[in-house]
């Protein structure tokens, strides 16, 4: 009777799968903080270089402070990791 059971759930259970593994990949990128990083860094060769002005740089420089303190609370919330401990553990 389970083999009857594995064969007709198989297919519910793979989508499931396949559903988790999106939301991981999905979660993993809007947390990503290098990749705002690099949009600062950028942001700020943009200022130097006169391409942006600076009310431009301020209200992005804005955004992107904004989206570092939401994912760093979202990490609180969800980790329990805070910015001290991931630096803390990636220096042992």
């Amino acid at each position: 009777m389970f083999l009857v059971d594995d064969i007709l759930f198989f297919p519910a259970k793979g989508l499931f799968y396949i559903f988790k593994q999106i939301h991981n990949a999905a979660e993993e990128e809007l947390l990503d903080e290098e990749s705002i990083a690099n949009q600062l860094s950028e942001l700020y060769m943009m200022l130097e270089t006169d391409k942006i002005t600076e009310e431009e740089f301020d209200e992005n420089e804005k955004i992107l402070l904004k989206r570092l303190d939401e994912i760093e609370d979202y990490k609180k919330e969800h980790y329990g990791i805070d910015d001290e401990e991931q630096s803390y553990s990636g220096e042992q």
